[in-house]
C-alpha cells in the first residue's frame, strides 16, 4: 500500500499544491485559459525518490470556477492512476501528461491551457510566428495535426513529437489544433524542481499570448500594405506566403543574455 507522510495536522505536498491551486487563479485571471479550463500538472518526489504527479482536477473550472484549495489538488501515482491525496476526479487527460513525461523523463511540468489569444492561432491551423524577444528561445511554435480532445491518438500525436525534438522539449510550447496551448518545462541531466518547471510554463503562456496578439497584428499589417513581413528584434524573418507555407518563423539569432 502507498504511505506517503505529512506533518500531524498537515496535507501531503502542501506547498506544491498550494502553489498549483494559486497559478490556477492567476490563469483564470489572466485569460490565459477560459471556463473549459485545461489541465496543468508537474513532478515531485517523496523522500524515498518516488515520483508522483501532481495535478488539478477535472471540472476545474466548471465544477470549482477556478477556485481551488490545496486539498483540491490531486497527487496521484504515475500509470497507476491511482490518487493518493485530493478531491475530485482526474481528467481523461492524464494520458496526455503521461505521455509527455514518458516520452522525455526529463520533462518535470506540463500545463495545457486554452489561452485566448493562442487559440486563434491553433484554430488556424497555422505555425504562430514567433515574434517578440521574450518569446525567442521557444524557437518555432508549431500547430499539431488535429486529434480529439482526452484521446489516445493525441496523446500519441504529443509524445512523437515530444521524442523527436529531444532537449528543445524541455521549454517548449505547442498550439494543439482547436484545443489550445501545451506548454513543457525541465532540465537537461537533472532533476529539475516541478515547481519551478510549473513556473516557468506559466510564464511561457503568459508571454506567449502577448506574442500571439502581436503576431495576428503584424499579419494584418502585412494585409494592409503597412508591413512587408514579420519582423521581430529588428529583423524580418519571412512574410505571410512563408507562414502560409509552414515555414518556421522566429528570430534564429543569439538569444539576449538574461532571457
Amino acid at each position: 500500500m502507498t504511505m506517503i507522510s505529512a506533518p500531524d495536522g498537515r496535507i501531503i505536498f502542501e506547498h506544491e499544491r498550494e502553489d498549483l491551486a494559486k497559478i490556477v487563479r492567476i490563469i483564470m485571471e489572466r485569460d490565459d485559459t477560459n471556463i473549459a479550463g485545461g489541465n496543468f500538472s508537474f513532478k515531485v518526489k517523496d523522500d524515498d525518490g518516488k515520483d508522483y504527479i501532481i495535478m488539478t482536477p477535472t471540472m476545474m473550472s466548471q465544477a470549482y470556477l477556478g477556485e481551488l484549495s490545496p486539498s483540491q489538488i490531486l497527487v496521484v501515482e504515475p500509470h497507476t492512476r491511482k490518487i493518493i491525496a485530493g478531491e475530485g476526479k482526474l481528467t481523461r487527460e492524464i494520458n496526455m501528461h503521461e505521455a509527455v513525461y514518458d516520452a522525455n523523463p526529463d520533462i518535470r511540468a506540463v500545463l495545457h491551457s486554452h489561452a485566448k489569444n493562442s487559440m486563434f492561432w491553433a484554430t488556424s491551423g497555422l505555425n504562430e510566428p514567433n515574434i517578440t524577444e521574450a518569446t525567442q528561445k521557444l524557437g518555432e511554435i508549431e500547430t499539431l495535426p488535429f486529434e480529439p480532445n482526452c484521446s489516445e491518438p493525441l496523446a500519441e500525436l504529443v509524445a512523437s513529437h515530444i521524442s523527436k525534438i529531444g532537449d528543445k522539449a524541455l521549454m517548449h510550447m505547442y498550439l494543439l489544433n482547436s484545443h489550445g496551448v501545451l506548454v513543457t518545462v525541465g532540465k537537461k541531466g537533472e532533476v529539475m524542481d516541478g515547481l519551478s518547471a510549473i513556473h516557468q510554463a506559466l510564464a511561457i503562456v503568459d508571454t506567449a499570448e502577448w506574442n500571439a496578439d502581436i503576431a495576428y497584428k503584424q499579419a494584418v499589417f502585412q494585409k494592409l500594405g503597412l508591413l512587408d513581413g514579420f519582423y521581430s528584434k529588428g529583423q524580418r524573418i519571412g512574410n505571410l506566403d512563408d507562414m502560409m507555407n509552414e515555414r518556421d518563423l522566429y528570430n534564429k539569432g543569439k538569444v539576449a543574455v538574461g532571457d
